[in-house]
């Protein structure tokens, strides 16, 4: 009983750093977005790539990161979490570059 507790704790930790994880890259990937499209207008800058060129990037670079340091199991990291990663980073880096979009330029 007491070692279900403690590997319950241990993987509530876990998923708690994850998920911070990819809401903290996912809103860095957005403040980088909003200072390279900073000086174009509104529809110039939602269509620039570079920007989700960021956001894609720090996809990747978490999946690279939880492999490399061991915090998942190759048999425990399957295709929910890279979706739950992808999906946590991407809709952070959406909503705060929206914010940041609108911010900048008034309507």
């Amino acid at each position: 009983m007491s070692t279900e507790s403690i590997s319950d704790r241990r993987e509530h930790i876990r998923s708690i750093g994850v998920t911070a994880v990819a809401a903290l890259l996912g809103v860095g990937a957005a403040l980088a977005s909003a200072a390279i499209t900073g000086g174009l207008a509104v529809n110039e800058a939602a269509a620039d790539r570079r920007a989700l060129g960021f956001v894609l990037g720090a996809i990747l670079v978490q999946f690279v990161l939880y492999t490399a340091s061991g915090i998942y199991d190759d048999d425990e990291f399957g295709t929910k979490h890279y979706l739950f990663v992808a999906f946590m980073t991407f809709a952070l880096w959406f909503v705060t570059w929206g914010i940041l979009l609108t911010a900048q330029h008034p309507a």
